[in-house]
């Protein structure tokens, strides 16, 4: 087999592996210990920010699949990424990633969700990876995208990639964010203090500045490294 079918063929099956655990496996689990899947969907009406989030989001995830079909199908790689190292590389990447995935889902336990209801009341997860950056599944989701793309690092892989991490930037920002500073905003312990003590997706940046106004959705982010 050549590599220009070999690393197409792994990427491919890895993200099916991805896909199958980290989204149909986790929601089965979160079914059986619950009795709610945790799937919550689209926010946000049509062409709304948040609406676009969500789509931007599925957009990514079906890329994922089209890069290394792409590549299959006979589309070449940028030419400065075409290297055996740069496959490796994205391979061990993308491994590590859906281990950290199932890892941090774990963490979650019953708060674990796909989406955003607003009427719905969870309990705010600060322990395990948590206590390490507020938003551990997307970290490690973009480590994922960013393995498979090194893999196959064509003109569609490179797109999708570039959209989910615009995906997860809005998913956070306008969805998630405005939701838990309302939800945990009057007592102790709350996002706000967590915010401001953890980063949003890397250790130590993102962190919110205290003194928010929880009604008016997260303070601009503070550069606090």
């Amino acid at each position: 087999m050549s590599e220009q079918v070999f690393w197409p063929t792994v990427a491919a099956l890895i993200y099916a592996l991805y896909l199958a655990t980290a989204f149909v496996g986790r929601t089965l689990l979160q079914r059986r210990a619950t009795g709610d899947g945790g799937f919550r969907g689209i926010s946000g009406r049509v062409g709304s920010a948040e609406w676009l989030a969500g789509v931007g989001f599925i957009v990514a995830m079906v890329a994922g699949v089209a890069g290394p079909m792409a590549a299959l199908g006979g589309l070449d790689p940028i030419a400065v990424l075409e290297h055996r190292t740069v496959f490796v590389a994205g391979a061990v990447v993308a491994a590590l990633g859906v281990v950290a995935t199932l890892v941090v889902q774990g963490h979650m336990g019953e708060s674990w969700r796909i989406g955003v209801d607003e009427s719905e009341r969870t309990a705010l997860v600060t322990t395990g990876a948590f206590a390490i950056v507020r938003n551990p599944i997307f970290t490690a989701m973009a480590f994922t995208g960013a393995g498979l793309t090194a893999m196959t690092p064509n003109l569609v892989s490179l797109t999708g990639f570039a959209l989910l991490l615009v995906a997860l930037q809005l998913q956070v920002r306008v969805v998630e964010e405005p939701y838990l500073f309302s939800v945990h905003c009057a007592h102790e312990g709350s996002y706000a203090g967590y915010a401001a003590r953890v980063g949003r997706f890397i250790p130590g940046v993102g962190r919110i500045r205290p003194g928010a106004d929880a009604s008016a959705g997260p303070p601009e982010a503070a550069a606090t490294n």
